[in-house]
């Protein structure tokens, strides 16, 4: 039942990662890494971004797979959240991992953080729904 499983979460590193000009283009890896630790909370308790969330992933727990690629390739993983290295496009691997959930037998919700316009038709056409980099930074 859709209801009883864990929700996915898929997050575009290089996407959410790029939204605020904090400077990550200095050290990518570095970026990437504190976005992966910020995330540790929501697989837990749900995201915080408001309005653009479904509220089915506003409390956890949630299974959040965040998805890196080029220069992040190293992040590791760390407790409540998996860490996908994409060998060429993150947005393909992303693709990949919401088109094997929607087709597996018990399939379970599905939300991608993306701002990429691109991506967003992509995987809304496999059934996932969307939001924005705010629901992971807020602010």
């Amino acid at each position: 039942m859709v209801g009883e499983l864990v929700p996915l979460v898929v997050v575009d590193a290089a996407n959410v990662v790029g939204s605020v000009p904090d400077g990550w283009w200095k050290d990518r890896r570095g970026a990437t890494e504190r976005l992966r630790d910020g995330l540790v909370g929501m697989a837990s308790g749900g995201l915080p971004g408001g309005a653009s969330v479904p509220e089915w992933a506003r409390s956890g727990p949630l299974h959040v797979v965040l998805v890196v690629e080029g220069a992040a390739g190293g992040v590791a993983e760390v407790p409540g959240v998996r860490v996908v290295r994409a060998s060429g496009s993150g947005d393909d691997r992303m693709v990949e991992l919401v088109a094997a959930e929607r087709a597996s037998a018990s399939a379970r919700r599905c939300l991608v953080v993306t701002a990429d316009r691109g991506l967003r038709d992509r995987v809304r056409a496999l059934g996932a729904e969307v939001t924005g980099p705010r629901a992971v930074r807020p602010g």
